[in-house]
Order: structure tokens, then sequence, then C-alpha cells
């Protein structure tokens, strides 16, 4: 995806069998909650049905008004009247709040649940899934789309109910008061109705295009600041705000007119309201010039016409809403749905392994490039406790050795074995559990070193983690820092530099313990005294591990057990240093040569 495209997130769907059931499903997840949503439905109607009585008694106070002026009641009847009022008002705000209480427990209740049922499944998902979706569209997952559900289970489906029964309940006592100015109210909704449809359908195809503008101005501000380093090493930062500032313009154009939009339809859901009213209070009021109707029962028709109309435009809403929640249900659905490598809520049950390590006849190529083969039958065996180097150049598949390994890829045919067992047959978090890796560019997280190291055993104590650090000779440099092991190490260790970073991935892997080590260039970009102090950690660290070591500096690999070059997925050269550096037309002294300077012709022994 280019940097400038927008994100196209479907707002809303339409609405259809298939996209209903979707949206049902995420239903399940209020099941365990299902007593405190049938007890806040319980509260609605009866708050629904006691704001339903407000206007019947607001009538019956004005002609109680009316009929004192005449003579016909006493003034007692009128007061008793008021206070049924107040009491109906104050019943409503316990009932009201009731159904608010209990439906927001349901709501935060199952949205927790969601959120972790979704987070469990995003980070239980494979590499390749990861490979084709951006981190703030699944960010955007747990958060808008999560954040949408939220509206239905507090607002959309109590707001539903009560707007149906307001409907019902409503036009039957109007019919009752009197039919033909029922008619009246009525003849004036179809109005309504078409407009809301019309405006309806402009305004969500407005506000689709400015969540689209907001989406891709969220890449461009998300994708700046992740490679700010970048960006201020080319002085770019006004070519960034010119850019930004570019998305934010589509942003307000398009908020503008969905503005103007909303203010239409609001205009003309007045109109037609009070339209309405005005038609009703016309036609009422030659009823009650005709004596067919008192003028209460015609304040309260005019009153329950109000609520019938803020009922029939509070449904056309609820259809949209109802169009975005499925739109929501749908996304979520499909990273549920995405089948996952394994359980991320059990634990990890560890049994220590040996780290022999076999891989026979390996045929592989990624996924997203199935036109070009990485590994061509590929062979090799490390015994338990060897130091193995693979060396080549950029592409020779030394990195795809170690993915596979680790199981974030499977091969097209041949077996890898640990331990004389395939890797297919172990469970996967046990298999990982014992393998630790050291990359070239560390990835720490923002809260502090301590945090940071003991990422590679939870439960360790403060002793366990200052050994790991003096084990990975990191303790100096902490304990120069004023906070020690609770400094912040900031956005991934941006803090520290290179070397303190990798010395506190190998204090990571120290108190991990892994029976394998993974070595992915752990000393490449560091410069002399770093490097010397990082290989030196490392080289405490590979005692008694089998350790596969991936290379560019063949200074740092002289000791190894064994190393494997290898040049367009297949192993070329395997030996030692002195064996391989004798071949003078090999791979292995060539590059060799390359890195010192030496003519081509030079022997290295």
């Amino acid at each position: 995806m280019a940097r400038n495209e927008p994100v196209k997130d479907q707002d809303k769907k339409k609405i259809t069998k298939a996209g209903l059931n979707k949206a049902l499903r995420m239903l399940r997840y209020m099941v365990p909650y299902k007593w405190y949503f049938f007890g806040g439905m319980v509260f609605l109607v009866f708050s629904s049905l006691t704001a339903l009585s407000f206007p019947y008694l607001t009538g019956q106070l004005v002609d109680s008004a009316v009929a004192q002026a005449k003579g016909n009641l006493q003034h007692y009847d009128r007061n008793l009247i008021a206070l049924s009022l107040i009491g109906i008002l104050l019943v409503q705000g316990i009932f009201s709040f009731s159904r608010v209480w209990l439906f927001a427990r349901v709501s935060e209740f199952t949205l927790r649940d969601i959120r972790l049922a979704l987070y469990s499944k995003i980070v239980a998902l494979p590499l390749p899934f990861y490979e084709q979706r951006r981190v703030g569209e699944l960010t955007s997952r747990l958060t808008a789309d999560v954040g949408q559900l939220s509206d239905v289970l507090t607002f959309t489906l109590a707001e539903f109910f009560r707007q149906i029964l307001t409907l019902i309940v409503g036009i039957s006592l109007i019919s009752y008061t009197n039919g033909r100015l029922t008619l009246v109210m009525l003849s004036s909704f179809p109005f309504l109705v078409a407009g809301a449809m019309v405006f309806g359908r402009f305004i969500r195809k407005r506000s689709k295009q400015t969540q689209d503008d907001l989406a891709a101005a969220n890449v461009v501000a998300e994708e700046t600041l992740q490679g700010i380093q970048v960006v201020k090493a080319f002085t770019n930062e006004y070519l960034e705000v010119k850019r930004y500032q570019s998305a934010l313009s589509n942003v307000l154009t398009n908020a503008l007119k969905t503005a103007q939009y909303r203010g239409v339809f609001f205009s003309f859901v007045i109109f037609s309201i009070f339209g309405g009213i005005v038609l009703v209070l016309w036609y009422g009021l030659g009823l009650v010039a005709e004596s067919q109707m008192t003028i209460g029962s015609l304040v309260s028709f005019i009153i329950y016409t109000t609520f019938i109309g803020g009922a029939v435009g509070g449904i056309g809403d609820l259809y949209g809403q109802l169009q975005k929640t499925i739109g929501a249900s749908e996304r979520i659905g499909e990273i549920i749905d995405e089948e996952t490598e394994l359980n991320a809520l059990e634990p990890v049950q560890l049994i220590r392994m040996e780290g022999a390590i076999k891989m026979d006849n390996l045929v592989f190529s990624y996924p997203s490039r199935t036109d070009v083969l990485v590994l061509d039958a590929l062979s090799l065996e490390v015994k338990a406790g060897q130091t193995v180097a693979l060396v080549g150049a950029s592409g020779a598949g030394k990195s795809t050795i170690f993915q596979l390994l680790l199981r974030h890829y499977h091969t097209q045919s041949g077996t890898i074995s640990v331990d004389g067992t395939p890797i297919d047959e172990l469970d996967l978090r046990m298999l990982r559990a014992n393998i630790g890796v050291v990359p070239q560019e560390v990835m720490l997280f923002g809260g502090t070193i301590a945090e940071n190291i003991a990422y590679g055993k939870p439960n360790a104590t403060d002793a366990e983690i200052r050994a790991a650090a003096a084990q990975a000779n990191a303790l100096d440099f902490i304990d120069s820092f004023p906070d020690g092991l609770a400094t912040i190490v900031g956005e991934r260790g941006i803090k520290l530099s290179g070397g303190q970073r990798q010395r506190i991935a190998i204090a990571r892997a120290v108190l991990k313990d892994p029976a394998i080590l993974l070595l992915d260039e752990a000393t490449s970009s560091l410069d002399a005294e770093s490097e010397a102090l990082v290989q030196a950690a490392l080289d405490k660290l590979m005692v008694g591990r089998t350790t596969l070591v991936i290379a560019h500096r063949l200074s740092t690999i002289r000791k190894v057990d064994s190393i494997l070059v290898l040049d367009q997925g297949r192993i070329i050269e395997q030996g030692k240093h002195e064996e391989l550096a004798r071949l003078n037309d090999g791979l292995y002294a060539r590059l060799l040569r390359l890195q010192f300077g030496l003519a081509e012709t030079t022997p290295i022994i």
C-alpha cells in the first residue's frame, strides 16, 4: 500500500441476512451476563410505560384547570394530578437509572470479553498474517470497531426496543383518543420517512468518505512517528507536516459537506415534526370547538405526537447505527475466524530439550513470493551444544533457516527435527520456549530496563534480573543511571545506545535460559568497543547451548565448531574457519578477502 493511499475501511454495510448473522455472533459474548440484560429490559419497559403516562396526566391537568374555571372540579383534584405527575417523574427516574446501570454492566463486561478474545486471537496468529496487515488496521479493530459494538450494547438495542414500544403504545393511545386526528397526524409521517431515507443516503456516503480520509491522515501520522529518526535524519519535518496538512484538508472538506447535509436534514426534520404538530393543532382545535374532544385531550395528543415523531426519527438513526455495527462485526469476525498457531490463553508448559537440530532436504518459498525459491534441498545437522555459523550473501537463506526453526513458516517439503522429533509434532509453545533469539535490531518495550530483561522470564526475581544483566555485561551501564533497573527505556528503547540495547537483549536471553540460541548478526551494527562487550557476553551465553550464528563480520566466528556457507538456498561449503580459508577459490575465502580489502589473488592462509 502506498503511503498516501487511503485506508478503505467500510464504515457501514448493507443490511443482509448474512450480515445480521455475523453481527448476532458478537452477542454470544453477552450470554454470561444475560440476567443483567433481561433486568435492564424489564426496567426499560417500565420506564417507557411511565413516560407514556406523562402526556395523559398532563392532559388531565389541563382539563382540571379548565373544569375548575367553570366550577366543575374541586381545587385539590388539580393538586393531586400535579403530585401524580411529580411521582411519575420520580419513578421514571428510578427505572431509567436502573436500566442504564444494568445495561452498562452488560456492555462493559461484554466489551472486555470481546477485546480479550480479539487481542488473544491477534497475538496468536502466525507471522504471514502480519505480513498482509498494517499495525494501525489491527489496533483499529481493538479500538474503533469494538467501540462501535459498545454503542450497540449500551444504546442501540435499548433504544430500538424503546422506540418500537413507544410507537405501538403511542399510536394505540392516540387512536383511542381520536381516530380522525390520528389519521391527520400520521399523514405527515411518510414525508418525514422519505426525507430521512434520501438525506440519510447522502449523509452516510459523506460520513464514510470522512472516515476514509481520517484513516488516511492517521496512516501518515503513524508512519511518520514510527520512522521519526529517518524523518529527522533527512530534515523532512516540513514535508511530513505538509503531507499531514494535506490529508487533514480532505477530512475538513468532507466533514463540512457532511455538516451541510446534516444541517439541511435536521431543518427538514424539525419542519416536518412541528409542521405535523401545527396540522394536528389546527385540526384538533376545530374538534375542540365542536366539543368533540377536550383541550386537555388535545394537549395529550400533541405530546404523544412528539413522542411518536421522535421514535420514527430515532428508528432511522438506529438503522444507520445497525449498518455500522454489521460492518464492525464483520471486521472483528474476520480476525476471530482466522486460524491461530497456538492458544494464547494457556500458559507455557516448559520441558527442557537437549537442542540437537536436523534439517533434511528443505525446500521453501515465502507465501508472498512463491516464485522465488529461498531454500533448495538444504540439509544440515547440529549436535546438541555445538556452535554453527551461517555465512553467505544477503538472500542466501540464512534468516529463513531461523524462521523455519521457530515455525513461523512451514516448508513446502523436507523435515526439521529437534532431538529427533519433527518440530511439527512438538507443542509450538514448548519449542519456542526452548529457543532464544538475539536479533540484529533489538526490539525493546517502552517500560523499564528490568521489565525488558524480565520478558525472558516474567516471574524472575530482582536478584535473577541483576545476575542476568551482569552476565550480559550490562550491569555497569545500568547502575550508572540514576534509576538503575527502573530506568525507562523509551519507545522501542530509543533512550539506549545500540550496544546497550543488545546487552539488554542478551540479558533477556540469559534469563530465558534456552536450549537453542539463535544469534542474528548481533554485533554487525556496533562500534568496536560495544562489539567487544557484546561479543564477550555472547561467548558466555553460548556455553552449553546449541547455537546458530548468522554473521557478516567473519572475524567473530573463527572459533565456532563449524561454518556453513550458503549460496542460493544451498550449502556449498562446510568446515572450520581455517579449512574454508584455505579454499582460495571458495566463496568463504572470497568473502574474507572482500571484508579485509585484499586482492582477489591474495591467499588467506
